[in-house]
């Protein structure tokens, strides 16, 4: 595990949507948000799972909800949710308007059967 801190309160986030799935027009169910590089990436329910992918690449181990009202924040290595951790650099979400399941226009009609049968 790195010494260096795993939060970094400064950095914003990468954008509003999965980095990884719209370099390949790809869709997700909920999005995370990297706590220390700002990351954005698709939620382990999500079909490509790429915050889960980010963090075992670059050992960044914590991880905070990019979804409207939530604030918890995840820690892969130790496997301990906290419901609240340090204020963020804004934004602390996706855009309000931007669907769940998303982006817009991205999302399967079979969307709901595709994340049943993912596992």
């Amino acid at each position: 595990m790195s010494t260096e801190n795993p939060i970094n309160p400064t950095v914003p986030p990468s954008g509003t949507g999965c980095v990884d799935c719209d370099a390949v027009d790809g869709w997700w169910f909920h999005l995370r948000r990297c706590a220390r590089c700002g990351h954005i990436g698709c939620c382990d329910d999500s079909p490509s799972k790429h915050a889960t992918a980010h963090a075992e690449a670059t050992g960044h181990p914590v991880i905070r909800s990019f979804e409207p009202g939530e604030s918890w924040f995840w820690n892969y290595d130790t496997s301990e949710l906290y419901e609240s951790g340090p204020q963020l650099a804004l934004p602390e979400s996706h855009p309000l308007d931007q669907p769940v399941p998303g982006p817009a226009g991205r999302v399967p009609a079979d969307w709901s059967e595709q994340l049943r049968t993912a596992d």
